[in-house]
């Protein structure tokens, strides 16, 4: 049965007045103002399109929501990523992380290698993001003298890690001389 004119105005006043509430929901489930804006223009465009599904005198907000709730269920299946059974064994792969925590374990072994004052001098300019001179005041050091110590420090680095890559592969080097033997 088609809904009278009444209907309809009172219908349109009850959507017009859940804009708002419409639009928090949308943003506490997106978490994104774009997305929770056309999530509820979805909403509406939903609740005008089946208005007539809506029966009067019962609980409008809860109808509304339910379509937005479900507008929402919807976009998160479309967005789902899927997979192509015939290059499944291609995307379900992932790079190995072990190298990084490899490399960081052989950094931190050299910088153990390298002198206190040289050390602190790198960690403060490096990480600290201290001048020089700011680096020389807090340690009581000439600039120079600072200005030394992390080039220093830098060149031994380069040097130990550098001397790690070579022993990995000399040593690989080595395993394949002796195997043509």
């Amino acid at each position: 049965m088609p809904m009278t004119q009444t209907e309809i105005d009172t219908f349109n006043t009850s959507l017009k007045d859940a804009l708002p509430r419409l639009r928090v929901y949308a943003l506490s489930l997106t978490r994104d103002r774009d997305r929770a804006d056309n999530l509820v223009q979805q909403t509406s465009l939903k609740a005008l399109a089946g208005r007539e599904s809506f029966r009067p005198g019962t609980n409008f907000g809860g109808w509304i929501f339910r379509i937005e709730r479900n507008e929402f269920i919807s976009g998160l299946r479309r967005e789902r990523p899927t997979v192509d059974i015939d290059y499944a064994h291609a995307t379900l792969s992932t790079p190995p992380t072990q190298d990084s925590g490899l490399v960081m374990r052989e950094f931190m072994t050299a910088l153990r290698q390298v002198s206190r004052s040289s050390r602190q001098a790198l960690l403060l300019s490096t990480l600290g993001g201290q001048s020089y001179e700011q680096i020389g005041s807090h340690t009581g050091v000439a600039v120079g003298t600072v200005k030394s110590r992390v080039s220093r420090v830098r060149a031994a680095l380069r040097r130990l890690l550098a001397g790690k890559a070579e022993d990995a592969r000399g040593s690989a080097v080595g395993a394949d001389l002796m195997s043509n033997r």
